[in-house]
Order: C-alpha cells, then sequence, then structure tokens
C-alpha cells in the first residue's frame, strides 16, 4: 500500500470516530436536556404541591361502641370498616418491627423518601416485568393515607414525597409508626375490613394488639402489600408464605435471634376468626339506640365516627326479665315484651322479649303496637280525678249497656264474664274492671278528656276522642315503651318523662356529649293528689283486685289488661323507682289465647301479672320505698253525671275549686317536641276506630257499629 493510500485510510478512520464522538455528543446533550428538563418537571410539581402545614389530615373514622350502664360492652354498629386507634404504648416492639423490616427497612435512617429502596424497587420490577415492590416509604404511605388521594401518577408520587419529608421534619419516627399502624388496611373477612392493628389483632387472632406472638404480628404486618393476596381466611398457603418472609427478614436485621424465628416458622397460622366486631348483646335494644343515634349524628358518623356511646340499660334487668318470660312461657307459644323505665328520669333500664332475634328483627317492646285492654282504664279514672271526680263517691249501676247516645251514637257494652254488680263507686269498678261503669264514666266526663290525659301520660298513638278507647279500643295500638312511660308519671307524682336510652356520646377526640334528644326531660302534667289517688286504687288492684298474681312483696301498683278474643293480655304496673309493661300475645298476629294458661284462657292477670311480679322480685330486689303522700289534700268537687247514681262531691270542708291542670316544665327542663306528630290531639273524625273489647281492648271491626256524630259509639262484649 502506498503511503498515499495509508494517509487516506487514517483520514477516513479518523472522520468515523469524530462521527460516532459527534453523535455521543449529542445523545449526551440529548440526555442531559431530558434530565435537566426531568429535574425541572419534578421541581416544579414539587413546588406546585401545597404545604403540610394548610392540609387537613382526612378523617379516617372509627368504629363505634355500644356500652350498657356499667360500661360492659354491647357490641359495635355494622361497618364496612372497624377500626379501633390505640397508642403506641400498646402496640408492641414485635409489631413495628416486623413492620419496619418488610415495609422500609431503612425507615430509622431515611428523611422520609429512601432512595435505595426505590431504586432497587425499580430493579425488581424490571426484571420480573411487573409490579413485586413498592418504594414508597411507611412515611410516605402515611401521607397517601392521610393527605393526598390513591390516584397512580408519577405526579402524586412527586406530592407524596414532598409532603413526607415535610412530615419527617414535624415528627418524629415513633409517632409517624404509631400513626401508620391505626391506619392501614389489613385485609377484609365476611365483608369488614380491618383498619389499624388493633382491630387487625382482633380480627385474625381475636385478641388485643398488646398481647401478640412473633408468628403472629408477622402474619399481620405481611398484608397491607397485598390484603387480598395474602388474606388467611382465603389464601392460607400464601400468608403462611409471607409471614415466614417477613421473619426471615427480621432474623436478617438481626431484630429476632434465628433460634426465634426458627421457632416462629414452625408455628401453623392459629387463627382464631371470631365475631368480635359482630357479636352485639341485647340485639332488640342495641337496634333501638342505633336508630337514636342515626336521628341524631346521620348513618356515616354512627358507622364510621368512632363513636363510645354509654346507655341506660341494666343487664341484670334484661337478665331478669328473660328469665321471667321463660320461665312462663317457654314451650307455651305466645311470646312476651317487657320495658322498664326510671320514673324519675324516663331512663330505659329494660327492653327485653321473648322474639328470637334471628328469626325477627321486629322490637315487640317498642315497635309493637296491641291493642292495651284495660289498662287503659287507668287512664279515663285520672282523667275524672284531674276533673276533681272523687272515685269513693262516685258510682254508676254496672249493667249491660246498649242504648244511643246522643253525642256519640250507639252504645253497646258488656263486662268481662257477663256479670254485673249493680252499683259500684269507681274504686270498685276499678278492681273488678267493669267495662261497664267505665264507659258510662268516659261519656260523663268527655271521650276528648281520657284521649287528652292519656296524650299527658305519654302516649304517642294517635286517638281520636272516641268513647271506647276508655276501654282500651284503639285505632292503632300502643307499644310497652308506651304504656311503661305512661304509668311512670303516676309513680313519680305527676310529671310526664321523656324515654330515653343514651346517657353519654364520646368522640375520638374524648369529648363527650348528652344532646338534648337524650337528656331527660320531665314535663309537669297532673298534681301529686291527682296521681297519688290512682295508686292508691291500682295498690288495692294488685292485693284484692284482678291484679293479685303481681304482688311482690312491697308497695306497687297496678293494672291488668285483655282484649276480647284474648289476642293481648297485658299487666302495666309500677313502684315508686320503677315502671314495668308487660305484653303477652302472638306476634305476628291477634291469634286468640283461649287454652295457653294451663288449659285456660290467657289473660292480664294471668301471665302478664305472673312475668310481671317474678321479674320486678328481681328487679327490685325485694325492697320498695313507700308512695310519698302529697302534700296537699285531694280538691274535689260536685259531680253531676248524665249516668251516675251519686255525685262524686268531696267532704264538707273541701274547696269548691276545680284542680290545675297546666303543663308546667321543670325549670331546668328543655322545650318539648313531640318527634312523632301531635299523637292524636286532632279533632274526632269520622273514622271507624277498633272498637273496644272485653278488658278495654279491640273487638273485630265487622261487630262495630258505625261512629255518629263528633265521635264513635262503643261496644264490648266484656273486661277483666
Amino acid at each position: 500500500m502506498t503511503r498515499i493510500q495509508k494517509n487516506r485510510r487514517r483520514r477516513a478512520r479518523g472522520r468515523g470516530r469524530n462521527k460516532a464522538f459527534l453523535v455521543l455528543v449529542v445523545f449526551g446533550i440529548v440526555a442531559g436536556l431530558s434530565a435537566l428538563s426531568a429535574v425541572g418537571y419534578v421541581v416544579s410539581v414539587a413546588a406546585s404541591a401545597p404545604s403540610l402545614s394548610v392540609l387537613k389530615p382526612r378523617e379516617l373514622g372509627g368504629a363505634s361502641r355500644v356500652f350498657a350502664a356499667d360500661d360492659k360492652p354491647l357490641g359495635f354498629i355494622q361497618a364496612d370498616e372497624f377500626r379501633q386507634t390505640i397508642s403506641g404504648d400498646r402496640i408492641p416492639e414485635v409489631m413495628k418491627n416486623a413492620t419496619v423490616a418488610i415495609e422500609d427497612e431503612r425507615f430509622y435512617s431515611h428523611s422520609g423518601v429512601d432512595l435505595t429502596g426505590v431504586v432497587r424497587a425499580a430493579v425488581a420490577n424490571f426484571t420480573s416485568g411487573k409490579t413485586v415492590q413498592g418504594g414508597s416509604t411507611i412515611t410516605m404511605q402515611l401521607v397517601r393515607s392521610l393527605y393526598i388521594s390513591n390516584e397512580r401518577t408519577f405526579d402524586r408520587k412527586i406530592r407524596e414525597a414532598k409532603l413526607a419529608e415535610e412530615l419527617e421534619d414535624e415528627r418524629s419516627k415513633p409517632w409517624i409508626l404509631n400513626s401508620y399502624l391505626n391506619s392501614v388496611s389489613f385485609g377484609t373477612v365476611g365483608g369488614q375490613t380491618a383498619v389499624g392493628i388493633q382491630a387487625a389483632a382482633r380480627m385474625y387472632f381475636d385478641k388485643p394488639a398488646r398481647e401478640l406472638d412473633l408468628h403472629e404480628a408477622a402474619l399481620i404486618a405481611g398484608l397491607p402489600q397485598a390484603p387480598d393476596s395474602y388474606s388467611p381466611a382465603r389464601h392460607p398457603e400464601a400468608a403462611l408464605e409471607r409471614r415466614d418472609e417477613v421473619i426471615t427478614k427480621m432474623a436478617e436485621l438481626e431484630m429476632v435471634s434465628e433460634k426465634a424465628a426458627a421457632r416462629a416458622m414452625a408455628r401453623p397460622l392459629d387463627l382464631e376468626l371470631n365475631g368480635y366486631f359482630t357479636d352485639r348483646r341485647e340485639r332488640y335494644f342495641f337496634d333501638y339506640v342505633k336508630d337514636q343515634l342515626i336521628a341524631e349524628y346521620g348513618l356515616r358518623t354512627v358507622r364510621n365516627g368512632g363513636l363510645r356511646v354509654y346507655t341506660t340499660i341494666d343487664l341484670d334487668k334484661q337478665r331478669a326479665a328473660r328469665e321471667a318470660i321463660a320461665g312462663r312461657l317457654a314451650g307455651v307459644g305466645p311470646s312476651s315484651a317487657i320495658v322498664t323505665l326510671d320514673p324519675r328520669n324516663g331512663e330505659i333500664e329494660a327492653m327485653a322479649s321473648g322474639g328470637d332475634y334471628s328469626v325477627s328483627v321486629f322490637n315487640l317492646a317498642a315497635q309493637g303496637k296491641r291493642q292495651p285492654g284495660s289498662t287503659f282504664k287507668t287512664m279515663g279514672l285520672l282523667a275524672a280525678i284531674r276533673e276533681g271526680v272523687n272515685p269513693a263517691t262516685t258510682s254508676y249501676v254496672s249493667k249491660p249497656l246498649k242504648f244511643e247516645d246522643p253525642q256519640y251514637g250507639p252504645i253497646d257494652v258488656k263486662t268481662y264474664d257477663g256479670t254485673y254488680g249493680g252499683s259500684k263507686d269507681l274504686v270498685q269498678a276499678t278492681l273488678s274492671s267493669d267495662n261497664s261503669v267505665y264507659q258510662q264514666l268516659a261519656l260523663d266526663i268527655g271521650p276528648d278528656k281520657v284521649k287528652d290525659t292519656a296524650r299527658d301520660m305519654g302516649i304517642k298513638a294517635k286517638l281520636f276522642g272516641y268513647p271506647g278507647e276508655v276501654l282500651g279500643g284503639l285505632k292503632y295500638g300502643v307499644s310497652p315503651l308506651e304504656m311503661a312511660t305512661s304509668y311512670a308519671t303516676l309513680a313519680n307524682g305527676g310529671y310526664r318523662v321523656r324515654p330515653t336510652a343514651i346517657r353519654k356520646v364520646t368522640f375520638p377526640d374524648g369529648h363527650s356529649e348528652r344532646p338534648r334528644r337524650f337528656k331527660p326531660r320531665r314535663t309537669k302534667e297532673f298534681e301529686p293528689w291527682m296521681t297519688y289517688e290512682v295508686t292508691k286504687i291500682l295498690q288495692q288492684n294488685m292485693t284484692s283486685g284482678t291484679g293479685t298474681q303481681a304482688q311482690i312483696g312491697c308497695p306497687a301498683a297496678g293494672k291488668t289488661g285483655t282484649t276480647d278474643n284474648h289476642g293481648d293480655a297485658w299487666f302495666v304496673g309500677y313502684t315508686q323507682r320503677l315502671s314495668t309493661a308487660v305484653w303477652v300475645g302472638y306476634p305476628e298476629a291477634r291469634v286468640p289465647m283461649l287454652t295457653e294458661y294451663h288449659g285456660a284462657r290467657v289473660a292480664g292477670g294471668t301471665y302478664p301479672a305472673e312475668i310481671w311480679g317474678g321479674y320486678m322480685q328481681q328487679a327490685t330486689g325485694g325492697s320498695c320505698p313507700e308512695f310519698k303522700d302529697p302534700d296537699t289534700p285531694p280538691q274535689w268537687t260536685p259531680f253531676d253525671g248524665k249516668y251516675a247514681t251519686d255525685g262524686g262531691g268531696g267532704s264538707d270542708d273541701a274547696p269548691d275549686t276545680g284542680p290545675s291542670t297546666a303543663p308546667e316544665e321543670e325549670p331546668d327542663a328543655e322545650p318539648e317536641s313531640d318527634d312523632e306528630g301531635d299523637g292524636g290531639n286532632d279533632r274526632p273524625r269520622r273514622e271507624r276506630p277498633d272498637p273496644p273489647a272485653d278488658d278495654g281492648g279491640a273487638v273485630d271491626p265487622t261487630d262495630y257499629q258505625s261512629p255518629v256524630g263528633a265521635g264513635g259509639g262503643a261496644q264490648a262484649p266484656g273486661g277483666t
């Protein structure tokens, strides 16, 4: 080769190297510009992210829990997520270490963002062709949970990293780790998700977090990355493998010894799935409380607001109520409901039923609307006394009634057993539960007076002012809760109380309240002497009238009630400190109970009185204070009823003035509102009411004559 050829080849090689160099330079410049552009992009996105100081942490909520009067738990209110926040000192170190080992091993050395972890995750994901590791630190995951959305974008990652560094500047590592463990989801079982370590420990192992062992803590720590894939309930083999991966990592980081790790990995899953979050005691009362809470706070707050609700229910009385029901009705057929409240403040202390919640969630005690029978005669008695009518000196002739009343139309009433006692005063008529006498009394004082008195005692059911209502012939019926509430007015000396089931609601931030809806409220409706006169008669009824089977060995007063076809039977009574209503019947319909009482008919003086007596002996402990004598004497006025044979004037020195009956709120009482409408204070309408019955209940409407005039007539075949 000539020298010229060599020089040409050398120049060609140089030109090739120069071109390659230029290409590298160009690529380098482009890469540099791209890197600068990427850096600028990151800086721009980070700069646009709001500062942590102006962001409000997302309210993660928590499970709301209900407690009895003695602070024993009744259960959690159903929710999609269950979360219980606990302090860091209640989270064991083994749980913290397991979480750091598998989620963020450099947690204690980085400042919110772990660049090494990001590179490691990128390489692992690239080589596997799918996402197998995440580069987010515990701090970044907490920021995502508390402050930003879960959208999977690069912008979110940049903001997440920026806020994580800010959070590290503001909070300590222990605070961040504890907050993470209280906010991360640990999987779903039975449609409900455990959020936070306490909920997870309860869901999977039925124990509090502080009692977790190494193999249990490792299982839980491995769940957040893929709660469904590693679910021990659905994929036990995958869960076991993941658990051992966590334990191995802990041993590698010298958080546990090799020997301890080997022992832990030799253990089975040891799951103890349970009903900790789903089991509830006193289900009927529990539902009643939940409905009250929702009315006050709304469904979302009640389910996920982390409320601690302290109620009025007495578990000992609940047990005694169920035992009393079962002791008389087990295997018989009918069911029963009992409600007890404190007449002093309206707090519900018992709300029990003989029903099976798994069969029917209908709360007979609070929702069951049944005919009250002759328990409503008490409203007529108090209405008369309110008008100044003296029960001991006012008499009527007990006889079959079949006539046309000029104002109320046809009246057709008989006594319960078809016998009549001639002239009876109102005391005697109450003890024998005489329908004839009480029907004439209602016509004389005015059925509207009976309606108003029932309303003022606490009856919420709509009433129409028909004559038959004094015998218990109501159009819509009443619940045991209403009856216990109304008789409480007699026990406390004339104050209508509002029934309440909730004493206190505590929020996650520690503050407690008792909203107006739940506060005791007493409204004075009757003078003490009026209710005392009723009480004296109802005390006699328990010793020598229809309620003798309800005696408890200490001062108590009460009244029986039975409907004409024996479809409903009642005993409602009270001591000075407890007012209790007992109903017996078939829940689905008014099925006649004609042979259920040892082959005989069920009436108020049978099962209901016996259940009331057996229960109240336990509830009172056999000790009841005497009813308090009123400070003022009765104020009787002359009474000249159209149907009365004797007028009801008082003694010669009794003042001839009517009693004061204007409602009077206690000084500290809340203004009263009716949450259930007008309660029946409308003027009587031309509707067909359910007719009264043998013990004040209702007969078949086909046997009832059409109402005449402003109200309706009355029919009843008898009463007890």
